[in-house]
């Protein structure tokens, strides 16, 4: 990124000044002010089937901030999933999925709240079933890693400290009808969720590799095994 970035943040009402603090803990990295740099992206997150919001435009000065690319080359699907695991809830149907939870917050999880600013895939409802599969042992790493770096699920910039909040100026709004963002933001999840039906569908590789089988060969997160993410 460079030193100024636009961002935008989706929603029913024009926020002028984000309150650092204020917001739902249990959003896919915790407590913090989701934004995007997308202004589309913004619009169909602002919209509900019956109501219409806004994109708040906003100037970020990035000058002295850290920032974590959890997207980047520099981590992994598994460091993704971990921090899903540690701030949203999960459906843990049997006691593999309840060891694998374990095993990746002890393993995988990096520490996000030591950056002010975190950019990183986003798992709205339909992509999160990927990832809920996948730690039932029903969808394979492969299928996982294509569901995140191929599909369209649009990243996330999010503020996660106080210092991270004095350095972002609001400077305009535009307005999102929900009879045009509305049915984009249906398509989108439709595609995801045909997406995950195919991919769940496809017969089971002799190479493929499910979570029992991380859990059996001990992987940690530097473990050559895994793949970066790739850089967009």
């Amino acid at each position: 990124m460079p030193q100024k970035t636009t961002i935008y943040h989706g929603s029913r009402s024009v926020i002028k000044k984000p309150v650092f603090g204020e917001g739902n803990p249990r959003n896919d990295y915790g407590l913090g002010f989701y934004c995007t740099q997308e202004i589309g992206l913004a619009k169909e997150w602002a919209c509900t089937e019956e109501s219409s919001g806004y994109a708040n435009q906003y100037e970020l000065d990035l000058a002295g901030l850290s920032v974590m690319h959890l997207s980047g080359a520099d981590y992994n699907i598994l460091n993704w999933l971990a921090v899903l695991l540690d701030n949203r809830t999960f459906r843990i149907s049997n006691d593999i999925a309840a060891e694998g939870k374990t095993y990746f917050l002890d393993e995988f999880l990096p520490d996000i709240n030591a950056y002010d600013v975190l950019t990183g895939y986003r798992a709205n409802d339909s992509y999160f079933s990927f990832a809920n599969a996948f730690l039932n042992n029903a969808l394979s790493l492969g299928q996982l890693e294509k569901a995140m770096y191929f599909g369209k699920l649009g990243e996330q910039t999010v503020l996660k400290s106080r210092k991270s909040f004095e350095q972002i100026r609001f400077t305009r709004f535009d307005s999102a009808d929900h009879e045009i963002y509305y049915p984009m933001k249906s398509a989108r999840d439709r595609e995801a969720r045909n997406a995950y039906r195919k991919e769940r569908g496809r017969d089971r590789a002799a190479d493929s590799v499910y979570l029992m089988d991380i859990l059996r060969g001990e992987w940690n997160s530097d473990d050559e095994r895994i793949r970066r993410n790739i850089p967009e």
